[in-house]
């Protein structure tokens, strides 16, 4: 992942320091990249880059195929030479398009030559260089033919000669820079998060979004010494560099050093090379960062899956990065809610011959003098467990059956699903059966202790889970028909 200036960031630090002017201007921007850095950096240290996994994987595909599409389209300006006066990326390539005539002929005749030879360089041994030689090779354009109109580097800005001095930071005690700071933090996160996700590490796996926190809480630390603007996590340039031909991190650490002796050594030549190349290399970089067997793995999965990265993708693309971004994260956690709340099933498991089971449907209403064998399906919290509780069998005027409830694989348990079990077991016990627990884990079963369920239950109707799968339903459902037998023969001593 390469860490650099964002225009997310970037326009937001914009927008908060619009109200500091002359010497306040630069102690505030080293407050905020000093509030940056200590969060961040925080944030790693925490470990809370667990909280990405509440991020599904069709918001994140939406939002970066999003980005992806924002990277060709903040170029085509600087490609064509058309300068629109709208602000938002889409509205300036359909303004683009309803006014192709004034674009300017030589410019987007770099831009696409460019484009023509990375593709076509990409396809030969030349490739890990196809980048640099297609911009060294339209540089030649406009002095060969003497196009003026083309926009260069040094019509933009001047290159600096030399590097900035460190400087020790003096930050203001303001209460609205330190928010600012938090809320830029969040936002360099969370994208850089999203660049993370995208691309693996050489063995295959993915970062430590954790220690990627604390990369960047670093880097931003150390700019507030330089008077620097705030970075994070870039899709463009993170495209940028592994389209390059990058493997591992070592390639931005060397990005670094040949921009020290470009900035010292070739300060006059980066002016010389044309917007219209630059844009070209970033046109490309962003077509290759859209996944689409990513895209289409989402797509194939489910309806919902498709309609969430469908709705990301157009979020990103209206809304600003920031916007996007936290839209990106709601939206994840509601998904994650209904999931957690999607319909509860109740199957019954019956033995048969052999040491198999059959599953099946749980019956609407529970019969009388039998062992039942209950099986729940989907999330227990909440709404789940009222739903779980609506679809459990009647007890009705079933007389003496024991219902067996199987638990296994669940460590927690709500207030809400304990009221239901204790509700049915009274319930069975009204009408002489009984409810027994299966599979029940330690933390389960230390839940049951100390509300006092339990005792309500009888511990000996609470079976423990064990390391052999099924153990404690075989125990229990074989204690259970010992005790319908044995009640069957009170039940006929009695009369």
């Amino acid at each position: 992942m390469s860490v650099v200036t964002t225009s997310a960031i970037s326009i937001t630090i914009g927008t908060e320091l619009g109200g500091y002017q002359g010497q306040e201007l630069i102690p505030a921007l080293v407050t905020i990249a000093l509030v940056i850095g200590v969060v961040q950096l925080a944030a790693g240290l925490l470990r809370l880059g667990f909280l990405v996994r509440f991020v599904s994987n069709a918001v994140m595909t939406g939002f970066l195929s999003g980005l992806g599409v924002l990277i060709v389209l903040s170029q085509l300006g600087d490609l064509t030479g058309y300068v629109s006066e709208y602000s938002n990326k889409v509205v300036k390539a359909v303004d683009l398009v309803l006014h192709i005539g004034q674009v300017d002929v030589p410019t987007t005749i770099v831009g696409l030559s460019a484009i023509a030879l990375i593709v076509l360089l990409d396809r030969t041994r030349l490739s890990k260089f196809s980048m640099l030689l297609a911009l060294v090779i339209v540089a030649i354009l406009p002095i060969l033919f003497g196009w003026e109109s083309v926009l260069l580097v040094g019509d933009t800005a001047a290159i600096p000669s030399g590097l900035p001095k460190p400087v020790m930071p003096v930050p203001i005690l303001d209460i609205d820079l330190i928010t600012a700071g938090i809320a830029v933090a969040i936002i360099g996160l969370v994208q850089g998060a999203g660049v993370s996700l995208s691309y693996t590490n050489p063995d295959g796996k993915y970062p430590d979004v954790s220690r990627d926190f604390v990369g960047q809480g670093i880097a931003n630390l150390a700019v507030s010494f330089f008077q620097g603007l705030p970075v994070g996590g870039s899709l463009s340039s993170t495209a940028l560099v592994v389209s390059a031909g990058a493997k591992t991190r070592l390639a931005n650490i060397f990005t670094g050093l040949f921009a020290i002796l470009a900035v010292l050594l070739l300060a006059p030549m980066i002016e010389l090379l044309p917007m219209a190349g630059l844009a070209a290399i970033l046109v490309v970089a962003g077509v290759q960062s859209i996944k689409v067997p990513r895209i289409r793995a989402v797509w194939q999965t489910r309806l919902a899956s498709r309609g969430v990265m469908i709705f990301t993708f157009i979020a990103t693309l209206i809304l600003s990065i920031q916007f996007a971004v936290f839209l990106g994260v709601f939206l994840s956690i509601l998904v994650h809610v209904f999931r957690a709340a999607e319909r509860v099933e109740i199957s019954e498991i019956v033995p048969l011959e052999g040491g198999r089971y059959e599953e099946r449907p749980a019956p609407k209403q529970l019969p009388s003098r039998q062992v039942i064998v209950l099986f729940p399906k989907g999330s227990l919290f909440f709404a789940g467990a009222t739903e779980f509780e609506e679809n459990l069998p009647g007890v009705g005027d079933a007389q003496g059956t024991a219902v067996i409830l199987r638990l296994r694989g669940r460590n927690e348990i709500g207030s809400t699903f304990l009221r239901v079990i204790d509700r049915y077991g009274k319930s069975l016990k009204a009408n002489q059966g009984k409810l027994i627990l299966v599979g029940v884990s330690e933390q389960v079963y230390t839940q049951l202790r100390k509300t006092g369920l339990l005792d309500d239950l009888g511990s000996e109707n609470v079976y423990r889970a064990t390391p052999i799968m099924g153990d404690s339903a075989l125990t229990a459902c074989e204690d259970a028909r010992q005790w319908l037998a044995s009640s069957q023969v009170d039940d006929r001593l009695e009369s």
